[in-house]
């Protein structure tokens, strides 16, 4: 059976009694321990961590990875002016982007930094800003992933301009007098590390097309070990041919690059616990299924439900008491019968039950692994549930509220008629 990971029985106990549940819980500790794995990536000629913050935005997660140091990579307009709110800079915002913001202009003029996702977003900043520097992200042709919704690279992803049009992309910041001063790509959450060495090699390749940029940015996707039999990425490992190629290519092209990655899931995934309430039992008879009802769900986390991915939960007992085992299948609270925290792994349509501590009504089950893609991605208003608090577990082992729970009021306060 699973155990906590960051949290004590007793802690879960506490902080559910102060704050009600569900509620998630970061751990400082480990995000500034994962902030410096990634500071010291083995880039040569220079290194910016950017964290991808659509993983978790919230303000205090921002603020902390920024007085570390870090900067940021944003996924729309509405991420950047949430950082600058933050009270991040603009230069260490990085826009690429799906969807270009209406205030394009605006961001750019306060120093956002710039990369072109597609032809289109290039003939949109030349027209803009005639003679600026900005970046292009490329789909290098390969990617990876641990699903297929979570693969951004290769011939079925639109993220990124298709490999071979790297002559029309420079069509392009001809005709506007553009500088490429980056070299962007990106290949999928969860990427195998010998994917991501190959990438290497074909990103530097477009490099080559383009002798104006310094900066070489390959994204995240480091894979994050959430369950116990799965690794986790080693930096140093991946880092070490990324450096020799690195040093290959200076000696070949005299072309220091500048290197950048954008870590998310890795900076922050096991970083984050959630302490749910068991709410009622059920079963479906001797040939069925037992069921945990728990408080929270895809509400909170959705990834079970939209990937089949797997969450360590930990059942702690509201007090202490002599427990047996059980195998049973843990639901969320939604009325929706895709609400399932134990799918089969990578197939949310099948059910997979979990061992688990003897668990009764009143009880908590901590989910674990919950920092990315969690309080950032989810069903949140669905069944009109309100977005769940948030606390920081202080390195000094103080508990601090980083976000109020949402008064439900708020869902239909925009409501009109």
């Amino acid at each position: 059976m699973e155990s906590l990971r960051f949290l004590e029985p007793d802690t879960v106990r506490s902080i559910a009694r102060d704050h009600g549940s569900p509620v998630f819980v970061y751990s400082e500790a480990l995000l500034r321990q994962r902030a410096e794995e990634c500071l010291a990536f083995p880039a040569p000629f220079g290194l910016t961590v950017r964290y991808a913050m659509k993983a978790l935005p919230t303000r205090a997660i921002l603020k902390l990875f920024a007085e570390m140091g870090l900067h940021f990579d944003c996924s729309s307009g509405f991420e950047v002016e949430r950082a600058m709110a933050a009270g991040i800079p603009a230069e260490r915002l990085s826009l690429s982007a799906q969807e270009l913001p209406d205030n394009l202009e605006e961001l750019l003029d306060a120093g956002m930094l710039f990369n072109a996702t597609s032809l289109q977003q290039i003939d949109v900043a030349g027209t803009l800003r005639p003679g600026s520097k900005i970046g292009l992200r490329f789909n290098p042709g390969l990617g990876s992933g641990g699903t297929n919704r979570t693969n951004v690279g290769g011939p079925a992803s639109s993220f990124g301009i298709w490999n071979a049009y790297s002559q029309k992309a420079q069509d392009l910041l001809t005709e506007h007098n553009l500088s490429c001063v980056r070299i962007h790509s990106h290949i999928g959450s969860g990427s195998d590390p010998a994917v991501w060495q190959r990438v290497i090699g074909l990103t530097l390749d477009l490099v080559r097309q383009f002798p104006e940029v310094t900066h070489l940015d390959l994204g995240g996707g480091f894979k994050v070990g959430r369950m116990a039999e799965e690794a986790s990425t080693d930096l140093q490992v991946i880092g070490a041919p990324l450096k020799q190629a690195l040093e290959e290519f200076a000696a070949e092209s005299g072309r220091k690059l500048h290197f950048e990655i954008e870590p998310g899931t890795y900076l922050v995934a096991n970083a984050g616990s959630l302490i749910s309430r068991v709410q009622d039992k059920v079963d479906t008879g001797e040939e069925g299924y037992r069921f945990l009802r728990l408080d929270t769900g895809m509400t909170d986390v959705l990834r079970p439900s939209l990937y089949g991915a797997q969450h360590p939960l930990v059942l702690v007992p509201s007090e202490e008491s002599p427990r047996g085992e059980d195998h049973v299948i843990v639901v969320g609270h939604c009325c929706e019968s895709g609400d399932i925290l134990t799918p089969s792994p990578g197939d949310p349509e099948a059910l997979q039950g979990r061992d688990m501590l003897e668990g009764f009504i009143g009880d908590y089950v901590v989910i674990e692994g919950v920092g990315a893609y969690c309080a950032s991605m989810c069903t949140r208003g669905y069944n009109s549930f309100p977005a769940s608090a948030e606390l920081m577990l202080q390195v000094d082992g103080q508990v601090t509220l980083i976000r109020k729970r949402q008064e439900p009021s708020v869902l239909w306060a925009d409501e009109l008629g």
